[in-house]
């Protein structure tokens, strides 16, 4: 059976001192908890925090991650330079990036091969916009998302990778998918993950649900058989939000 995950986008917010400050709240509440855990500040406090989450059961993470190697790429923030202050995985593909940022999925491919590379895990995030769910092809612009982005990844590679469908419209919205609506959502991921690489690959590999999780409705919705925990934003800024999430998430 696998194991919950529950991963915290802290997206663009926070000062430092708040960011050490609910890092030391996040580490005390979740102690002796027993999913997995992954926070994701801002990177300019990426270090700040790993200092206080190091040898905890939470991971660190990263937003974003430049899709070149080291060298003359001003602004960029590179596999090698997160690996080298303690993050363990970084977030790809998000919607904000997707759609506010143009990152194509020709890009996001490229930015996990070199994660891979790296030694870093990924969360791929895919999800459709309102509009493509108005017209009935949620299932196809995931399954496009998911072909595209894992392109020349291999099943061994697949370990290191989760997937966290996030319905663009559900994302700092309020809205949610209902727990049926997403569960249909990630086991059409699971059946797409069975034709590209296995029945194996597609039991092992976690799908966290990313489309407004809250303490609210994570109970029910990590209840349904192929949601495998959530990539949380707004709720992952709050001590007891997040920390209700993750008791939810290790029952």
């Amino acid at each position: 059976m696998r194991s919950k995950y529950v991963a915290g986008n802290w997206k663009m917010n926070m000062d430092k001192a708040s960011a050490i400050e609910l890092a030391k709240g996040l580490v005390e509440s979740v102690k002796g908890l027993n999913a997995k855990y992954m926070i994701a500040p801002p990177f300019v406090y990426l270090d700040a925090v790993y200092q206080v989450i190091k040898g905890s059961n939470i991971i660190l993470g990263a937003q974003d991650m430049a899709a070149t190697k080291n060298g003359a790429h001003t602004g960029a923030v590179s596999g090698e330079m997160l690996k080298d202050i303690g993050v363990e995985t970084v977030i790809l593909g998000h919607s904000e990036r997707r759609y506010e940022f143009y990152e194509n999925d020709a890009l996001i491919n490229k930015k996990i091969h070199l994660a891979l590379e790296s030694g870093l895990d990924v969360v791929l995030c895919i999800g459709e916009l309102s509009s493509h769910r108005i017209v009935g092809v949620t299932e196809r612009i995931c399954e496009l998302q998911i072909r595209e982005g894992l392109k020349d990844v291999s099943e061994e590679q697949l370990s290191h990778i989760s997937i966290a469908y996030e319905p663009v419209w559900a994302i700092g919205t309020g809205k949610t998918a209902t727990p049926e609506e997403a569960q249909a959502v990630h086991a059409s991921v699971r059946s797409v993950i069975t034709r590209l690489y296995s029945p194996k690959a597609a039991e092992e590999i976690k799908i966290l649900y990313g489309g407004s999780m809250n303490d609210a409705n994570a109970e029910e919705l990590l209840a349904q058989p192929d949601i495998d925990g959530g990539l949380i934003g707004g709720a992952s800024l709050k001590v007891d939000k997040f920390t209700t999430i993750c008791k939810f998430a290790s029952k």
